[in-house]
This record gives C-alpha cells, sequence and structure tokens, in this order.
C-alpha cells in the first residue's frame, strides 16, 4: 500500500520512532488483510471496518489512469468526471469495468477498477458457495436488474441454438421474468402449473409433453424459477434437469431472490449434480441489500460463463460492482451466514405469526411447505374490497405485502387469468407477505399489529363505509392549467380516497 519503510523512517524523525512505528504496523495490518484477499478472492472471515474499505478503494482508485498526478488523456474516453461531487461518490472510479468486447476483461486504462471487479466476482461466487451451491464454478455481475439478465442469457444461447424458436417456461407471474423471452425474440411456451392442496407446482409431465411436441431444435430453453411469491412453489429443477439432459436442451433458471434461501440453493446444486442446469441469475438488491441495478450470472462450466461474459456488448458501470465490493467486504463471511440464519428464523416467526392471526379472524393460512421465503393468508374478502385491505396496509405504512384477488392481465398480446396467483384456477383472495435478508424481528412485530387492527376494522363494517366515502369524493384527476383542486373540508379523512385509488392499482 502507500505506506513503506523509507516513509516510517522519514516520519520518525517528525514524531519519534515509537509514534511512527505504532502507525506502520497499524498499515501493516491493513496490507496484510488486502493481501490475503488479493490471494484467496475470498470473503474475509469478518467484515472489514468503513475506513479499511474506503483507504482500500482510494488506493484501487489511484490505478486507474484518469487519477495519474501526470496523465494527458487523448482519447475519446479518458475517464473525466466533471461534478466533484459525482467524482467523491465514485471515489474517482470513471472507466467503467470490462471491455468493449468482453465484461469481465482487465481494463489497461484502469487496473484499480479491473481489480475491484476480479475480487468482487470472485467473492460473490463465494457467497454463492456459502449459501449451498457448493459446485457452482463461475460467476460475474452485469449492471442490469435480473430481467435484462436473463435476457443477455437467452439471447447468447441464440447464437449455440440458430434454429430455435421457443422457451418453454413454467409459468410464474413476474412481467420481467415473462418479458426476458419476449424481448429476447423468442416465442413464451407456458406451462401451467398444477395445484396441490394450496401449493401450486411444476407439472413435469406437461414440460416432458411440450420437449415431445415442439422437438428439442427448436427449444432455445427450459426456463424455470425457484424464488417465488406464495402459494407457487420452487420449481422442480432436479426433474427438469434430468428433461433437459435427455433431450440436449440448455436449462436456464430465475434465481431472483434465491441465495437466500438454502432450499432454492440445494435445488440448483442437486440440478447440477443429476441433470443439466446451464445459467443462474439472481439479483444483487434482493439477495445482497445494494441498490438496484445489478444481477448475477453464475453456472457450473467455465467455458460456458467466459463465453456469456464476452456476449456483453461494450464496457459496463462499475458502480454495482462497486456497491456489491463495500458490501460483501463489509458484511465478512461470518456477518453474511448471520443474515441467512437470521432470515430463516424469521420466515419461521412470520410465519407462525400468521397462523395465530388466521385462526383468531378465522381466516387461512395456505399450506405452501415448498415456499421458504414468502407465505400467504386468505383475507376473507374479495375483489375491490380484498384490494382495499392492502391498500390500507400500504398508507399504514407498510410495503411489500401483496393482495391477490381473481384477474385478468394482458402482456403483449397474451392474456394471463388469475394473474399474481400463478394460475387461472382460482383461489380466495389472499396477502403475502415475505420473510426477506436483511428484515428485522420488529418489523415483524409492526407488520402484525397493523395488519390486526386494518382486519379488525374491515370485520366491523367500517372498510365498507370508507369504501362508499371514497367513492363519493369528487376529485378531478384531469384539472385545467387554470383550475385549483377542491379545497377538502378539513373534517373530512383523505385516507379512504388515498386507499381506494391504491387499491385500483393493485387489481
Amino acid at each position: 500500500m502507500a505506506s513503506s519503510a523509507k516513509c516510517t523512517e522519514m516520519a520518525a524523525k517528525l514524531v519519534g520512532e515509537t509514534y511512527s512505528r505504532q502507525g506502520r504496523e497499524a498499515a501493516s495490518v491493513r496490507e496484510a488483510r488486502f493481501s490475503k484477499l488479493l490471494e484467496q478472492g475470498k470473503l474475509p472471515d469478518k467484515g472489514w471496518s468503513d475506513l479499511d474499505i474506503e483507504l482500500t478503494i482510494r488506493e484501487l482508485s489511484s490505478m486507474d489512469s484518469n487519477n495519474f498526478p501526470s496523465n494527458c488523456g487523448v482519447g475519446e474516453r479518458e475517464g473525466r468526471i466533471y461534478s466533484n461531487l459525482v467524482k467523491s461518490r465514485h471515489f474517482g472510479l470513471g472507466h467503467g469495468i470490462g471491455r468493449s468486447g468482453d465484461i469481465c476483461e482487465v481494463q489497461p486504462k484502469a487496473a484499480g477498477s479491473s481489480v475491484i471487479n476480479k475480487l468482487t466476482n470472485s467473492m460473490i461466487l463465494d457467497t454463492l458457495k456459502l449459501a449451498g451451491v457448493s459446485r457452482v464454478k463461475q460467476a460475474f455481475l452485469v449492471p442490469t436488474a435480473t430481467g435484462m439478465a436473463l435476457t443477455l442469457c437467452m439471447l447468447f444461447l441464440r447464437k449455440k441454438r440458430p434454429k430455435a424458436k421457443y422457451v418453454i417456461w413454467s409459468r410464474i407471474d413476474q412481467k420481467s421474468c415473462f418479458k426476458s423471452i419476449l424481448t429476447a425474440g423468442f416465442t413464451p411456451v407456458i406451462v401451467q402449473l398444477k395445484r396441490v392442496n394450496d401449493e401450486l407446482q411444476t407439472d413435469v409431465e406437461a414440460i416432458r409433453a411440450k420437449v415431445s411436441e415442439l422437438g428439442s431444435e427448436s427449444v432455445l430453453c427450459i426456463f424455470s424459477t425457484t424464488s417465488c411469491f406464495a402459494p407457487r412453489a420452487h420449481d422442480n429443477l432436479p426433474e427438469i434437469a434430468q428433461i433437459c439432459k435427455k433431450a440436449d436442451i440448455p436449462h436456464v433458471v430465475n434465481n431472483a431472490y434465491g441465495v437466500q434461501s438454502s432450499k432454492c440453493c440445494y435445488l440448483i446444486d442437486e440440478a447440477a449434480r443429476v441433470g443439466r442446469l446451464d445459467l443462474f441469475v439472481q439479483s444483487t438488491d434482493k439477495n445482497y441489500m445494494v441498490p438496484v441495478g445489478g444481477a448475477i450470472i453464475a453456472g457450473f462450466d467455465r467455458q460456458l460463463l467466459s463465453e456469456v461474459s464476452k456476449s456483453y456488448p461494450g464496457r459496463a458501470s462499475s458502480s454495482p460492482t462497486l456497491d456489491m465490493f463495500i458490501t460483501l467486504l463489509s458484511l465478512g463471511a461470518s456477518g453474511f451466514k448471520s443474515l441467512l440464519s437470521r432470515r430463516k428464523n424469521n420466515y419461521l416467526k412470520l410465519k407462525q405469526d400468521l397462523v395465530n392471526i388466521s385462526d383468531r379472524f378465522g381466516l387461512m393460512l395456505l399450506e405452501t411447505k415448498n415456499n421458504t421465503i414468502s407465505v400467504a393468508m386468505t383475507v376473507g374478502k374479495e375483489g375491490k374490497a380484498a384490494t382495499h385491505l392492502g391498500s390500507m396496509l400500504f398508507t399504514r405504512g407498510v410495503s411489500g405485502t401483496r393482495v391477490v384477488a381473481n384477474n385478468s392481465k394482458v402482456i403483449e398480446g397474451y392474456t394471463f387469468d388469475g394473474w399474481g396467483a400463478h394460475t387461472s384456477q382460482p383461489f380466495k383472495a389472499y396477502l403475502t407477505a415475505a420473510a426477506a435478508i436483511g428484515m428485522e424481528e420488529e418489523e415483524i412485530d409492526v407488520f402484525i399489529k397493523r395488519l390486526e387492527k386494518v382486519l379488525e376494522k374491515s370485520r366491523s363494517g367500517e372498510l365498507k363505509l370508507e369504501m362508499q366515502e371514497a367513492a363519493n369524493l369528487d376529485l378531478s384527476e384531469n384539472l385545467g392549467p387554470a383550475e385549483s383542486p377542491p379545497l377538502l373540508d378539513p373534517r373530512q379523512d383523505p385516507m379512504p380516497e388515498l386507499e381506494l385509488r391504491a387499491g385500483e392499482l393493485m387489481l
């Protein structure tokens, strides 16, 4: 690092040998820690302090050409940053990651940024192994959300399978997942789930039948899912992997927020063991608590992953990579494993608390034993009355819950009956809640209290009155430039109107 024996000797003349030596020893500890990171490429056992992380990034940033004291840049892209605020936000890292032909390649002008990129991908691989995907061989981060990362995978596979037209897709009601197929230019072949009591499970035989019907050459891949909203369960990855292996069809997995679930990670690992699983994609923000904007593409064949990385056009933003670099160093292996453990405990608590509420209010907690992240509970209402309950929770500061009532949605010409429920087979209206990584036990307690109040209000008949009052409010949504909104009676509570509008958006 920056310190040296000569500097220590010079400093000793100013402050004395004892103090100079202490400073040098502290710097040596940081150097040893960073050397170990460079050598092993794994999460540190314990998280680093913010100061140590910042000093490391500053040191690496000084290795990029735009930060050289005597650099003279005469190219079209020299990492110049106009705003000092922007420069400070990015630690002076302005070159991004990768080169025009490979997102994982070292960039000559940006040695420091390239080191950060390499170390981040290496630490990500370590987290996947710690989470339970022990066989994974390679992983890299792309500066896109999950949907676009899945599209990138499919566009890459197009070159491998030029005759392919279809993607066999086990239905999951997430628009980005479905649209990733359409954006890549393929025709989705939707395989409906089968209902087993309260749970929606993979129809393996229907997938097998579609492969026989379409023919292997015309299928780009089978597209399966792990993490999802209840009452859907994870797909049967091992069975799908065996179909893919037998038919010689690629297998792509949407593991959006599955890294935090040991069950999802086990299924991915097991699928690779017994059959074929080419690529699996996960979100950085959903699994590692960083801002939205990154996804991880991983797999079990280093050569395949290298080819995928080379299919990314152009350089890439380093922001998601830097966020992950900082977060992983801050967490360390012990911090990451602690988060995974706490999430499991929170899931058990959330489920039990909702069991207690369902018993008290005569509702039903749907039994979905194969979903270890999300839980679903009926709400005792249907239609707008049901979604209004969700909007009441939202306006009371509860985010993330979804109230699903019987509803249809059209996405680019494809009609989904029962949208949100993953099936056209009707369920009674229900709400979902998830125990995601980073959730605090106190958040569950607050959610349960607010849910109880909303359900009490609903049971007392106040809900119907609120909806009627909101429907009778005459608030114009198309005011002209010279018009002013009507003055609300200060004695009238605007909450019903807000809740009704939110409820309509949820339908």
